[in-house]
């Protein structure tokens, strides 16, 4: 078996052979040709548009306007809002076009508003459902060609900018099914529905596949690029590789060309200057056993750079090895330079899951600092072979909170439920990071919730800084014997296989709570020059406690992420507590604060129109765990700040 040495460079690879509203058409044409598009940029910090998913193809979650200031953040007010209606798109990151904004409202339209005042322009529905994160715009030379795409109950769509009509060129009647290309009996392989936007490159749309569900029989996570005209597939690459290819070697013989997984479920990252795009992937199916998978399993669980072009692997790192904690690289590789040894260098800083925090040369995948392997404990499962070390950066320091035991539980309980967490401790095992799943059953933390997670982290490119967004959220990982003909087996398995599995067991308590204590979450400032924290502040509140004068304890499993803008502020929502929150960027301390009629779970949108800056975010529900005794939610809506006209 080839192991992965992380205290060495990564692994560099070797070049190988509808309906329309009566807002006039070209009113629209006008409205889109007003911008500046991501691939045009020709300053190096000119982030004043917010024309694709988390704001461009570097996915910085940056904006350089700085209209809205600490010296004026509190007078920011809802200037328009815009209803959801049917169906959860509370994550949703808008995108704006000149003065168009495109959303997702509606049970799965794609609608276009005016960005000054959310007046609706035109609505195209959809059947099935629809990637709930973002969108992606690609646009002609010419600018005459302006097309959205996104991912419709597995078929990547395409429609016009201007008037949400399917351009019916494209693929067949305006959509591709993205299983073709896969090397499977697609007839086996159920469609494959993504909330990842996928990235536009030039002319190409770069999309990874998902593999739906945590279970033995997912198809790989392949990684395809189209041409955004015609739909017609350019190049593939593997990451589960196929006989013969390199990192086939690290699986057992009859598991390649077999096993799925290693997904790229989240985010990816365009470097359009070097042609480069960074993506992460998951862990290998099944998510929590890897009898099955013996080996460090590549390319699951790594930071992919693959050449924009054509497909081919420049340079990999792994960060979990043979993952059985489902650990997938969760977010957006951040594009940063830092000055290092004295010496400016383009970097590429990744967050895990797990709390640690690797950067690497952007070019040739070389740490920055050391990273160490370290043993960790090890499966007492049978049939599992966990692997005896794991890779721990020397820099920057983790994020998150590693490991629990009975001194963490939650004050806030009642006595009831604090014995019976402490019943828990006696029943399962815990310990530190990388403790793994087991049939007795294991306390984890960080557990398959992070750590950090989608979206959240955002970088300042003026000056080396990045941030991240963290929660502390323990898990119970049982292995069980499912009943029998409940599991299909995977095609490589034996006689002797035991299909494990073990279902989600957040561990919530009879309100609504987890187990440990505080902080439940934070935001961490790193200054990457260094590869230090500069500081670090629990995020939010939790609405029942701070009613009784307790603060400071973090909102319960945050799932939306920051965006920095020039304006030396952080904006930030936290679900826990229905807050949308501007922070100083050099202290963390909060400058303004909004209470939300709803949770909000998604990343801030920011822009300009006619010289005025906006801040869009989407609101709805409770969140992905709201307490109990909770208010009952408002509407969902998009809700739009700005400050009073002059």
């Amino acid at each position: 078996m080839t192991r992965i040495m992380s205290d060495r460079p990564a692994r560099r690879i070797p070049n190988r052979k509808l309906m329309i509203s009566a807002v006039s058409i070209l009113g629209l044409a006008v409205g889109l040709a007003a911008h500046t598009p991501a691939h045009a940029r020709s300053k190096p910090f000119d982030f004043k548009t917010w024309d694709q998913y988390l704001g461009g193809g570097d996915s910085s979650q940056y904006s350089s306007l700085k209209q809205i200031n600490k010296s004026n953040v509190s007078k920011l007010q809802p200037v328009w809002t815009f209803a959801t209606g049917r169906g959860r798109p509370y994550n949703f990151n808008p995108i704006v076009i000149g003065k168009i904004m495109y959303l997702l409202a509606r049970h799965n339209s794609i609608i276009a508003v005016d960005a000054t005042t959310g007046k609706e322009i035109w609505s195209h529905p959809n059947k099935g459902r629809v990637g709930t994160r973002g969108i992606n715009y690609w646009e002609s030379k010419d600018g005459k060609d302006g097309r959205l795409f996104y991912d419709n109950n597995g078929y990547l769509t395409a429609i016009d900018a201007r008037t949400g009509k399917t351009i019916a060129s494209f693929g067949k009647d305006g959509r591709v099914d993205l299983r073709v290309g896969l090397d499977r009996d697609l007839s086996k392989v159920p469609p494959l529905f993504t909330s990842n936007p996928g990235r536009i490159y030039k002319n190409l749309i770069i999309f990874s596949l998902p593999a739906p569900g945590a279970r033995y029989n997912a198809p790989p996570g392949d990684i395809h690029a189209y041409d955004v005209r015609t739909g017609k597939l350019k190049w593939v690459f593997h990451t589960v590789p196929e006989p013969g290819q390199p990192g086939a070697e690290t699986w057992q013989k009859d598991a390649v060309g077999k096993i799925g997984g290693a997904h790229n479920w989240n985010e990816s990252t365009i470097d359009e200057k070097r042609g480069i795009i960074y993506i992460p992937t998951g862990t290998a199916r099944y998510d929590f056993y890897g009898g099955n998978r013996r080996g460090n399993d590549l390319y699951a669980n790594c930071l992919l750079a693959i050449n924009a072009n054509t497909g081919k692997l420049i340079w990999y790192y792994q960060m979990v090895h043979h993952d059985l904690w489902d650990y997938d690289i969760p977010a957006a590789p951040k594009l940063i330079t830092v000055r290092h040894n004295g010496k400016k260098v383009d970097a590429v800083a990744q967050i895990t899951k797990q709390g640690l925090l690797f950067v690497f040369n952007r070019d040739t995948g070389k740490p920055l600092w050391p990273i160490k392997e370290k043993p960790v404990p090890q499966s007492d499962v049978p049939g599992e072979q966990s692997s005896p070390t794991q890779p721990f950066p020397t820099k920057p320091p983790a994020y998150a909170r590693m490991g629990l035991s009975p001194k963490d539980i939650n004050p806030y309980l009642s006595p009831e439920d604090k014995a019976k967490v402490r019943e828990m401790f006696k029943k399962y095992k815990y310990g530190p990071l990388f403790t793994p799943p087991s049939l007795q059953g294991t306390l984890v933390m960080p557990s398959h919730q992070g750590g950090a997670n989608w979206g959240e982290s955002a970088i300042d490119p003026k000056n080396g800084t990045m941030y991240v967004i963290s929660r502390a959220f323990p898990t119970l990982d049982k292995l069980m014997v499912p009943d029998k003909g409940s599991v299909p087996p995977p095609p490589n398995a034996g006689p002797d296989f035991v299909p494990y599995q073990a279902p989600y067991n957040f561990l919530l308590m009879s309100n609504g709570m987890e187990i440990i204590g505080p902080p439940w979450s934070r935001m961490t400032a790193y200054d990457l020059n260094k590869g230090t924290i500069k500081w670090w502040i629990p995020l939010g509140n939790i609405t029942q406690l701070a009613k009784k004068g307790i603060t400071g304890t973090g909102s319960q499993l945050p799932r939306g992420g920051p965006v920095v803008t020039a304006g030396g502020l952080i904006f930030a929502t936290t679900s826990s507590d229905r807050m949308f929150h501007a922070y100083d960027e050099k202290t963390g301390k909060e400058v303004w604060h909004y209470q939300l009629a709803a949770a909000s779970e998604g990343v801030p949108a920011v822009y300009e129109v006619d010289g005025r800056e906006y801040i869009t975010i989407v609101t709805g529900g409770n969140g992905m765990f709201g307490l109990r005794g909770t208010e009952r939610p408002g509407p969902g809506r998009y809700v739009t700040f700005a400050l009073a006209k002059k």
